[in-house]
């Protein structure tokens, strides 16, 4: 439960950061003078429940990829599923919402996919937040039932299994592999090194490797576009062709795609959220290994 130890006093400036995208990225100050607000929504993103038990932003709740994103096959789960999810998260039409923790590009992209106006990313990690002496508590948080109704799915933003079959060696779509030097090489089939019985490791062919190694500060901040342009391969972000990101679950692609799109500029770029965990474990998908 949130003492007064867990406190700190709000800034006077509570204006987003001058270097952000139309205010898409929010700074701590400016969360904590609005975390009384019930218009507000900050959602915690991450793959087990384990970080958010300990601790978490103040009101915050969660969103468990694994449980609440992603159905058996590590497809994104049905409109009806996330529009209940959404709802029981206290979210309604007028709502802003604030994502962070392990990957709150995921929840954005989710929110611009089904049409939400108002969608915000906490610019720094959890860490800084909490060093910070920002509001925090271990207490789930409860609130009223919100009414977002969500929209059709934008085709803009996402690609399924399907859509990147049929663009391998397309001219005008790049296939961005953003997984690490051994996932696309074949080394392994999950980040943490392990393999998928049944699983393929390898890349989509003609996918090309774009880690996104280097894209925050030591506090969890993004770095300023000039700096993020200079991650990012010339052929990712020449010419005006067509995108598709994809990593392992979708955490990684998705956070490409924010940064493409929201801090750089990139048109048209879309993620593949089922990502490898879908493609390397489907039997009639073309595996490159090298």
């Amino acid at each position: 439960m949130k003492t007064a130890a867990h406190m700190k006093a709000a800034p006077d400036d509570s204006t987003p950061r001058p270097d952000t995208s139309d205010g898409v990225l929010v700074d701590p100050g400016w969360l904590q003078v609005r975390l009384s607000d019930p218009r507000v929504r900050v959602v915690e993103v991450d793959v087990s429940p384990a970080a958010y038990d300990d601790w978490h932003i103040d009101g915050a709740v969660l969103w468990n990829i694994y449980a609440d994103l992603k159905d058996a096959d590590y497809r994104l789960v049905g409109a009806a599923a996330l529009e209940r999810l959404v709802a029981r998260s206290g979210i309604g039409p007028d709502s802003t919402v604030v994502f962070y923790g392990y990957a709150p590009a995921v929840g954005l992209w989710l929110m611009k996919l089904y049409g939400h106006p108002d969608v915000r990313i906490l610019d720094c990690s959890r860490d800084t937040w909490r060093a910070g002496g920002y509001p925090w508590s271990t207490a789930a948080s409860e609130p009223p039932t919100g009414g977002f109704r969500l929209g059709n799915e934008d085709c803009r933003l996402r690609a399924d299994r399907a859509a990147v079959r049929e663009v391998i060696g397309r001219p005008g779509t790049t296939l961005v592999d953003v997984r690490s030097a051994a996932e696309y090489r074949g080394e392994r089939f999950w980040p943490s090194g392990g393999m998928e019985p049944g699983g393929r490791a390898g890349h989509v062919p003609s996918a090309v490797h774009q880690p996104i190694d280097g894209i925050y500060r030591e506090d969890g901040s993004f770095r300023s576009a000039a700096e993020l342009r200079d991650v990012f391969a010339p052929d990712v972000l020449a010419g005006g062709g067509e995108l598709i990101t994809y990593c392992t679950i979708g955490g990684r692609a998705a956070t490409a795609w924010f940064v493409l799109t929201h801090l750089i500029g990139r048109d048209r770029v879309r993620v593949y959220d089922g990502s490898w965990a879908e493609w390397g474990r489907s039997p009639d998908t073309p595996v490159v290994a090298r």
